[in-house]
């Protein structure tokens, strides 16, 4: 009755489960039928995308081209991905796959173009950062963009790294509020939640005020994608 959603995962596994309950809670659906065919490969053996940007790490793309390939033969009619890093390697990725393949920075630029949003703050690794993944898709919608501070970034990978991927480190160790002010501060109206753990570490510290989640666009995207009913938010 839809398309079937292929999701390329394990990138990192928590942001995995993350996307795919909010493709479930944003299908409108009367029963267990009603939903939409999902495939998921959670593929843990893609390298970090981060160290493949910053610091020459292994390339993550044959990693990434066999999961999408492998979706592909599960009969997925529409791709995507819950790492916002991983989009670094977009434009090399899709030309490996056969499928749509929607792109996470560009939806949210679209949703936030649609809001009437002229300044936000990023909040993202290091790679996402450097390499500027979300620049252009904001820009284009005519976007400024606001960065943390280098101190304040280091607080953001610790979040990401240290918290959400490895649970080495509580939470509240990690005083993020204060990096989301620094944004505010430089003008921000938004703060996008560049990073697919950033949802999941903020939900538990039960920030959400003035925070947009790529993860919750990207599923509804996906969901409309795939013909079926968008709950209405």
């Amino acid at each position: 009755m839809y398309k079937t959603i292929g999701i390329i995962g394990g990138m990192g596994p928590k942001a995995t489960c993350d996307l795919m309950e909010k493709i479930i809670a944003s299908t409108d659906a009367e029963n267990d039928q009603g939903h939409i065919h999902i495939c998921v490969d959670c593929n843990t053996n893609i390298p970090d995308r981060t160290k493949a940007i910053v610091d020459h790490g292994k390339n993550p793309i044959p990693e990434m081209v066999k999961s999408g390939i492998r979706l592909e033969s599960m009969g997925a009619n529409l791709l995507i991905m819950p790492c916002n890093t991983a989009h670094y390697f977009y434009d090399e990725l899709i030309k490996y796959l056969d499928v749509p393949f929607l792109n996470m920075p560009f939806e949210t630029g679209k949703y936030l173009k649609k809001k009437g949003i002229k300044k936000v703050g990023i909040l993202a690794t290091d790679g996402t950062v450097q390499s500027k993944i979300y620049d252009k898709p904001l820009m284009n919608q005519g976007i400024e963009v606001v960065y943390p501070s280098s101190e304040n970034q280091k607080s953001v990978m610790s979040l990401i790294y240290d918290c959400v991927k490895s649970h080495h480190k509580d939470y509240s160790e990690v005083h993020i509020e204060k990096v989301v002010q620094e944004l505010l501060d430089k003008g921000a109206e938004k703060i996008i939640l560049a990073c697919t753990e950033l949802p999941i570490a903020f939900r538990d510290l039960g920030i959400d005020k003035n925070c947009v989640d790529p993860t919750l666009i990207l599923a509804r995207s996906a969901v409309e994608f795939a013909g079926a009913r968008v709950v209405e938010q």
